[in-house]
């Protein structure tokens, strides 16, 4: 049986996944000039701690802590695809039932209570409403919905065969 993909491995292609999505989310800031929403930013966030705690994970070589990093993936990946879900339903409502639009966060990071931007931040505004790119009929925060999913799915077998080598 062929045994190449160890978690060890896995862990990597998780951590490779999560910055690889971080890098086209920065491509679709920058260079499509497509600006993020709160909601965008912290599964931006979310997918950071994502890739950090898998690097750390493969780059370690205790295979007890491997388990207990796949389940804190798995945790931050359910997080993120309720963030995901949450954007996913502000980009459903009709226009006139959105919240209202807030100023920009360097702004609101400047006026603002921290609590009251978090607030803000998870809640979601206006702007988290709108579709502004899809691929395959499916929006931006539809596609991180997926990666999270795939993420705490192939961090849930991990956890679950933390020693075992997993087989393809």
């Amino acid at each position: 049986m062929f045994t190449f993909l160890t978690a060890r491995r896995f862990h990597g292609l998780v951590a490779f996944a999560a910055f690889a999505l971080l890098a086209v989310a920065f491509y679709m800031e920058y260079q499509m000039g497509l600006e993020p929403c709160p909601l965008c930013m912290l599964q931006r966030i979310v997918f950071f701690c994502v890739g950090v705690v898998s690097l750390i994970s493969a780059l370690t070589a205790n295979e007890k802590a491997r388990k207990i990093f796949s389940w804190l993936v798995v945790v931050l990946s359910f997080a993120g695809a309720a963030l995901a879900i949450r954007h996913l339903y502000l980009q459903s409502l009709p226009m006139d039932e959105l919240p209202a639009c807030l100023p920009g966060l360097s702004y609101m990071f400047e006026v603002f209570p921290w609590q009251e931007i978090m607030q803000a931040m998870v809640m979601g505004t206006g702007e988290c409403g709108d579709v502004v790119w899809t691929f395959l009929g499916i929006s931006i925060p539809g596609w991180t919905l997926v990666a999270f999913i795939g993420m705490a799915i192939i961090n849930i077998v991990i956890a679950l065969r933390a020693n075992k080598k997993i087989s393809v």
